[in-house]
């Protein structure tokens, strides 16, 4: 990125009030906590609070997408108990990517965008498996547990048993956590949406990309019932 592109970018993020993005965040957390409530309560392979933290990482900045990262799992370890807790890092990992991702430009194109929530279902998986593994003995009552189990009997050590199981529930999270995350920033008005430097769409496309890319997620969810 150009020093005058990157001059372009802070002026847009000071732009943003500071009570907008004191609002944000709490709302951002607070959409994390009540996707993972619900997802707990269902029972459903997936995690889905990180939704939140994709959209502050975009539309205020990286660091801001982790603090509400950090926010969601401390305050779920009082909710739902201390589980959570530990996989704060995950969440601000995940901020922290997309933040970047978007900093740098790696989300306008459509593809790009895809990959780059490809990017953050292998990092979340590389910081959540030695904490499965080392401090829950590589299990949390997860869904994914059954399908560490299946791949302990098919001869795997506990380490590659966890992240296989896991990389392919982040996968369909994350690719669903962006897209949802997408098509909110889409509702937002623009100058509310800071340094958002996503893929162009107009009329239908605002609801079929978001469309299409969640329903790549329920299907590699599929995918994975159908393993287990």
């Amino acid at each position: 990125m150009s020093s005058v592109s990157q001059a372009r970018s802070k002026s847009r993020r000071k732009r943003l009030p500071l009570t907008y993005v004191v609002a944000v965040v709490p709302v951002a957390a607070a959409l994390n906590i009540v996707g993972g409530y619900i997802n707990t309560i269902l029972r459903l392979p997936t995690f889905l609070d990180m939704i939140g933290t994709m959209v502050a990482a975009v539309i205020l900045g990286p660091w801001w997408g982790a603090l509400v990262g950090a926010i969601t799992n401390i305050v779920s370890s009082f909710l739902t108990g201390p589980i959570s807790l530990p996989f704060a890092v995950v969440n601000v990992a995940g901020g922290l990517v997309w933040g970047y991702a978007n900093m740098w430009g790696w989300m306008r194109k459509a593809w790009s965008f895809f990959l780059v929530n490809v990017l953050v279902a292998f990092v979340s998986s590389i910081f959540a498996t030695p904490i499965y593994v080392f401090i829950f003995g590589g299990a949390t009552g997860h869904f994914a547990d059954v399908m560490t189990a299946a791949f302990l009997a098919m001869g795997q050590n506990l380490i590659v048993s966890v992240f296989s199981s896991n990389i392919l529930v982040s996968l369909a999270d994350k690719i669903i956590s962006g897209y949802v995350g997408l098509a909110i920033i889409e509702a937002l008005p623009e100058n509310l949406t800071g340094d958002a430097r996503l893929p162009k769409s107009e009329g239908l496309n605002k609801i079929i990309m978001p469309l299409v890319g969640v329903l790549i997620g329920v299907a590699i969810i599929l995918v994975f019932l159908a393993i287990g």
